[in-house]
């Protein structure tokens, strides 16, 4: 598959720019049972201690921590569908990219910063300060100019390659649930029913 140029990418960023910033919608959940392995999923449990029930994530631990047991501030990676549909064009190839939920929602630092809480079904995650960068895998998959144009310095803040996240409220989540950012002055939020 040919990997687009900058000036594709370029292109495409009106696009993304229309993701929602309030509420959006979950459009895909991919769980990794083993490296290099990806399941489509329809639904799933997020949990606190082991993130996406099924994945990888705790046994599979970070060479970024010093002990190489699993970052607690990178338990739910998380990526606009939008910014994935651009790069990989047709859906299949969306879990290549190696996260677990991919949204139709704004995930740009100036909308959801470090602290941030979406909810995503029964669930909460809080969105880390843990940088979400291009590895080496995701740009053979997607393109190096695709992993430089989303890293570069006047991207950065618009967090194309995703965010980190943390599970703070256990719960189900659906393809098609709805993706909503919780107030920063709610408390006790309940996010069922809404």
């Amino acid at each position: 598959m040919k990997h687009l140029t900058v000036d594709e990418l370029k292109a495409g960023l009106a696009e993304v720019a229309q993701s929602p910033k309030e509420e959006g919608q979950l459009k895909l959940i991919v769980r990794r049972p083993a490296d290099g392995q990806r399941e489509v999923l329809r639904e799933g449990d997020l949990d606190l201690v082991i993130g996406l029930v099924g994945d990888n994530w705790k046994a599979r631990g970070s060479r970024h921590m010093p002990d190489g047991a699993a970052n607690p501030n990178a338990q739910v990676t998380i990526m606009n569908a939008r910014v994935i549909g651009l790069l990989a064009r047709e859906e299949e190839r969306w879990p290549l990219a190696g996260d677990q939920l991919y949204v139709d929602f704004d995930l740009s630092g100036s909308n959801i910063p470090p602290g941030s809480q979406l909810a995503i079904g029964s669930a909460v995650v809080e969105v880390t300060a843990q940088p979400h960068a291009g590895c080496k895998k995701f740009a053979e998959r997607f393109g190096v100019e695709s992993v430089e144009f989303m890293n570069s310095p006047e991207k950065k803040e618009m967090q194309l390659r995703g965010i980190n996240s943390k599970v703070v409220q256990p719960g189900t989540i659906r393809v098609g649930d709805s993706v909503r950012k919780i107030p920063r002055t709610v408390k006790n939020f309940s996010p069922v029913g809404l």
